[in-house]
Parts: structure tokens; C-alpha cells; sequence
């Protein structure tokens, strides 16, 4: 086997069996180098080739850290968040940014099919799995459909819930992209404005109404695709 795949089986076997764990600093290139009695160019190879399969993350003047694990979620079902958190065993918490009432633009016009000038409701909350934000969700709602949106207790019941028991029976569409987060939405998610993120935009109704169009933005280094065919 060849020198830098011995390197990458060691550091993959580290990380499977749990001695380096998400967010653990791996010894330094030069370590590496006196352990396995290779060059240098040797091991940047390695932690190169295991940096572009995003088992590690590599921060110029810090070092080299086990990345963290990516989530699976069930992007296309209307799921909660939390309720996605919870079958995992961890803990949902959320940081609400903005409650606001709104007004339908005319750049609206082909997202929320209502009047022009309808009253909405607008949220942006950040959910978080543990202490990691993993969904920035960008929300807005129909004020006369569910009037008592901005009333509720976002720490105890999640939009995408609170939706569910107002506007049942819900029927949308939905689209996914890969972007860049421009600030204000890497900011609260902890990440560089260079990290790719998975947006869903998903609109939703309910009996045929309008109910809600939400933008939700999870960090790509932090989130996978899962479902069933």
C-alpha cells in the first residue's frame, strides 16, 4: 500500500473507532511525518485527499480537525426539524432572529400567491441539533390564515408544527439548490461565506390556500440527503 493510503487507513480507523472524535485537532503534518517516516509531501497528500472526502477540515494557521458529521434529514417529507432531532436522540433548540408583520411585494408575486399588499407574517429562526445551528429558516405565512403566528412560544413548538396543526392536510412544492450564504445567513450558522449550503424553498398549502413559504438554508458540511425509494 502506498505510503500516503496507509496514512489516510490510519487517520480513517482514528476517527471510526472513536479516538479522534468531531472537532478534535489531529496531529500536526510534521508529527505525522516523524510517525510514519514519510515526507511531508506525503501526508499533505493524505489529509488533502481526506479533507476533499470531508472527513476532516482544514483551518489555515489553526491546524487540522476531524470534520463533523454530516446529517441525515428527510429534506422532502413536511417534517419538523426538531421531530428530525428528537428520532436522532439529540437535543433541539432554537434562536429566533425575527418576528415581524409584513406585507405581499410585488417581487412576492409569484411565490406567495395572494393579493398584492396581503398582510404576512414574516420569522427567521436558526435550529440547532446540541449546540451546532444546522437550519436557518427564512418564513413567511398568511396573517389572515393564521393570525396567532407571531404569538407563539417558538422554543416549545416549531413553525413547521405549529403549521401542521393550523394548516392541515398540506400539499406544495418545493425546489433545492447549492449556494453560497451571503452574511447574514452565515453569520448565525457559524460558518465562512465560501461554504456551500443546501437551500430548500418550499411553499405550502392548505385545502388549496396558501399557507406558507419557507427558505431553509442547512450548512453542506454539516447535512446529507436521506430518504426512501
Amino acid at each position: 500500500m502506498p505510503a500516503y493510503q496507509r496514512i489516510k487507513e490510519y487517520v480513517r480507523q482514528q476517527i471510526g473507532q472513536g479516538v479522534w472524535k468531531e472537532g478534535d485537532l489531529i496531529p500536526t503534518e510534521l508529527a505525522l511525518c516523524r510517525e510514519f517516516g514519510v515526507s511531508r509531501m506525503t501526508v499533505h497528500r493524505a489529509l488533502r485527499e481526506l479533507t476533499a472526502d470531508q472527513m476532516l477540515v482544514r483551518h489555515q494557521g489553526s491546524g487540522t480537525y476531524v470534520a463533523p458529521a454530516k446529517i441525515p434529514s428527510t429534506l422532502i417529507e413536511i417534517r419538523s426539524i426538531a421531530e428530525d432531532i428528537r428520532d436522532r436522540g439529540h437535543r433541539h433548540s432554537c434562536r429566533v432572529l425575527l418576528l415581524e408583520s409584513a406585507r405581499r411585494s410585488a417581487a412576492q408575486a409569484k411565490q406567495i400567491p395572494l393579493p398584492a399588499g396581503a398582510p404576512l407574517f414574516h420569522s427567521c429562526i436558526v435550529h440547532y441539533e446540541n449546540d451546532t445551528p444546522i437550519q436557518f429558516e427564512d418564513r413567511f405565512v398568511d396573517a389572515v390564515r393564521l393570525p396567532e403566528y407571531l404569538e407563539q412560544n417558538w422554543a416549545a413548538i416549531t413553525p413547521n408544527e405549529y403549521l401542521m396543526r393550523m394548516a392541515p392536510l398540506p400539499t406544495g412544492r418545493y425546489t433545492i439548490e447549492v449556494k453560497l450564504p451571503p452574511p447574514e445567513i452565515a453569520g448565525p450558522l457559524d460558518i465562512p461565506e465560501d461554504q456551500p449550503c443546501l437551500v430548500l424553498d418550499r411553499i405550502t398549502f392548505s385545502q388549496g390556500a396558501f399557507a406558507s413559504r419557507a427558505i431553509m438554508w442547512y450548512p453542506g458540511n454539516r447535512y446529507k440527503l436521506a430518504g426512501r425509494i
